[in-house]
């Protein structure tokens, strides 16, 4: 069975994010893991919480990692940090040099990774993928 990574991401953002979750996608899978990408398998209108969040639980329970995309600071990015990080699971924190950092997030990760570019973010997956495996 192939190991998953679940990404944790801004619903918002995700478009505009297209160029990191293609890198990861990537990355992860000449390493033998799946990119799972909640926002882009399920929808759910906005008296459906209890729903999404079950289903982001489930799916969170199928992977061996989570990578939070924290280019801005989501609640839900920090929610699913923290189920995940509760299951015993792997938690990296990702995000531009740019964007604003989250001691939270960073705290309970178990891996920073904080790039400058795209070929940066993608030498830094594999770097930490090798140690991994």
């Amino acid at each position: 069975m192939q190991q998953r990574a679940y990404l944790a991401i801004s619903f918002s953002l995700r478009t505009s994010l297209d160029p990191v979750v293609k890198t990861l996608e990537q990355v992860l899978a000449n390493h033998g893991i799946e990119l799972f990408v909640f926002v882009d398998h399920y929808r759910f209108s906005p008296d459906q919480e209890k729903e999404m969040m079950h289903q982001a639980f489930l799916e969170i329970d199928r992977c061996r990692l989570l990578i939070a995309e924290c280019t801005e600071k989501a609640i839900g990015v920090g929610i699913e940090a923290g189920y995940a990080l509760g299951r015993g699971k792997e938690v990296w924190y990702v995000r531009p040099q740019t964007a604003a950092h989250s001691t939270t997030l960073a705290g309970a990760a178990h891996k920073s990774i904080i790039y400058q570019h795209i070929e940066d973010l993608a030498g830094q997956i594999k770097k930490e993928l090798h140690a991994m495996i």
